[in-house]
Formats: C-alpha cells, structure tokens, sequence
C-alpha cells in the first residue's frame, strides 16, 4: 500500500503540472495563482486539523518564526518561481531543474553540516550536470533563460524548505507543518498578489484545457479546483501516507517518479514532445537524483521525505 499511494501522489503531483499551466493560461499570473493555491491548502488543512488534532493549532512561540520563514521562502517564493517556470518551458524540463533541490540539499549537508553522505553522491553531481545539458540542449540555446532562472530559483528555495522543515517536522506533525507554512504563504501573498484585481465572476469563464485537449472547455473554476484539492492536499496526505509505510530510500524513488508522470501527461496532453536524445538525457537527471536522495543517512532522508513534495 506503501507504493499504491506513492506512485498516486506522485501522479498527481505529476498532473498538476500541466493543469498550472492552463490555468496559467487563463489569465491568471503566477502570483494569483499561487495565493489561491496556499490560500485553499491552508483551509483544508485547517479543517481536517481541527478534525483530527486541534493540539497543532496550538504552536510555539518560537516555532513562529521558522514557519514564517518556511511559509514565505519555501512555499510562496517556490510556487511563485515554478509557475513562472512552467509558463517558460517545457512541463518535465521545469520539473527537472526544480528537482535539482535534492542535490543541493545533499551538497548543503555534506559543507556546512559536516554530514557524512555516500560517496555515490558526486556520482549524482556527474549525472545530473550531463543529463542537463543534454536536456537543455545548451549547444543549440532551445530553452528561455528567463524560465531556467526560474526553475533554478524553484530548486534553491525547495532546498530551503527541504533544509529547515526537516528540523521542524520533528517537532510537530508534516499535516501542521503544511497548516501553518501555507497560511504565512497565503499571507504574504495577500500583499503582493494582486488577488483584489480578479473578478470572482472568472471561476465560471469558460477556458480550453489547449493541447490535444483543446476541444474541452470548462469553467475556470474547474481547474483551479484541482489545483487546490487533487493537485496539492490530496497528493500531499498520499504523500505521507506512503512514508508511514516505506522506508526512506525507497519513499525517495517513488516521490521521483513525479518527473516522469509530469514528462507523460505533458505529452499526452499538451503535446509537449522531447527529441529520443533529451529523453536519454532525462534519464540521466533522473538517475542522478535519485542516487543524491539515497546519498544521505536514512535518519535524515527520512525527515526530508516528510517535505519531498510541497502542497503545489
């Protein structure tokens, strides 16, 4: 059952990609977006809390500081810089580069932590700075330097997440930590989002889902429903469900297969094809992942795999 509900969640996971990007393209920026996103996680997790443990709505107070920090770097700066990235470039290369926290945080470990971590490590590094490069296509300059810069920034603020939830999912429960983290992104956002400027009426304005989808017009509110509740919580309590059950190395590999659901449904639904010699070089990011989620002590993967996906 452990593996049931990691490959659903990473699906999910995997499927939200592509239905940001349509909502994306609704007319929505990337800020909105993600207000509504933080905004609806933070509510449901708030209700199925006050349901099954009201002692986490009772935070310390110096534990405020660090979700804050959590909230505002970790997850809004996060879902901001991916949806930027996924409006720039390919679904499956957006994800990859964000991927690429895992191997920061290991690098991060190993420099300023003095963690021991597996030698297979550098072997990821290797992996990982091939595999891009054949992805990228650098030679041949396909992809927007604006979208990797993105997708960049996505991985270094994931790897923030990954670095300081692991001390805190510890201390209270992964549930809370998505409770309290989502409600100071929703809150950040209320700043900056722009959310004044959307006319509610826009939920029930009528969007093609594009691609090889196109013919299918819904109301917006069908997708952005989605993201909220099948694209963000559900995935997320699959997500720990499947770690109460796997151990830390496998419960990392099953997360990473989100990279190759993301690369699936973009195809099948949006149409969006990489050449036979980018799939070998996904591949390889992708093995090089993996190899840097197993390079660290299983007592520390495990806390990081209690963050592996963020409420996106």
């Amino acid at each position: 059952m452990g593996y049931v509900f990691g490959l659903f969640a990473a699906l999910l996971f995997g499927a939200n990609d592509s239905v940001t990007k349509v909502v994306l393209d609704s007319g929505l920026s990337p800020t909105q977006v993600t207000q509504f996103r933080t905004l609806g996680t933070f509510l449901i997790a708030g209700v199925v809390l006050l349901a099954v443990d009201r002692s986490a709505f009772r935070l310390p107070w110096k534990q405020v500081g660090v979700m804050a920090v959590l909230g505002v770097v970790g997850l809004a700066l996060l879902q901001v810089t991916y949806a930027y990235a996924i409006q720039l470039l390919p679904v499956g290369i957006a994800l990859l580069l964000e991927y690429l926290a895992v191997l920061i945080v290991a690098l991060v470990a190993f420099i300023f932590f003095k963690e021991r971590v597996k030698a297979r490590l550098w072997v990821s590094i290797g992996c990982v700075i091939v595999g891009l490069t054949i992805v990228a296509q650098i030679w041949a300059s396909h992809l927007d330097p604006l979208g990797v810069v993105m997708a960049l920034a996505a991985a270094a603020t994931l790897a923030i997440y990954f670095l300081v939830g692991e001390r805190q999912v510890t201390a209270t429960s992964p549930l809370a930590v998505a409770f309290w983290t989502s409600g100071f992104a929703a809150l950040f956002w209320a700043f900056f989002s722009g959310w004044w400027n959307v006319d509610p009426a826009i939920v029930a304005k009528p969007v093609s889902l594009t691609g090889n989808l196109a013919g299918v017009i819904v109301p917006l509110g069908v997708p952005l429903a989605w993201l909220i509740v099948m694209g963000s919580f559900l995935p997320f309590l699959l997500s720990f469900s499947a770690l109460g059950r796997l151990k830390a190395t496998a419960g990392g590999i099953v997360a990473s297969s989100e990279v190759i659901f993301a690369f699936v449904v973009a195809w099948l639904w949006l149409g969006e094809e990489l050449s036979p010699l980018q799939l070998v070089g996904a591949a390889i990011v992708l093995a090089g992942i993996i190899l840097a989620q197993t390079a660290r002590p299983d007592k520390v993967v495990d806390a990081d795999l209690a963050l592996v996906r963020r409420p996106d």
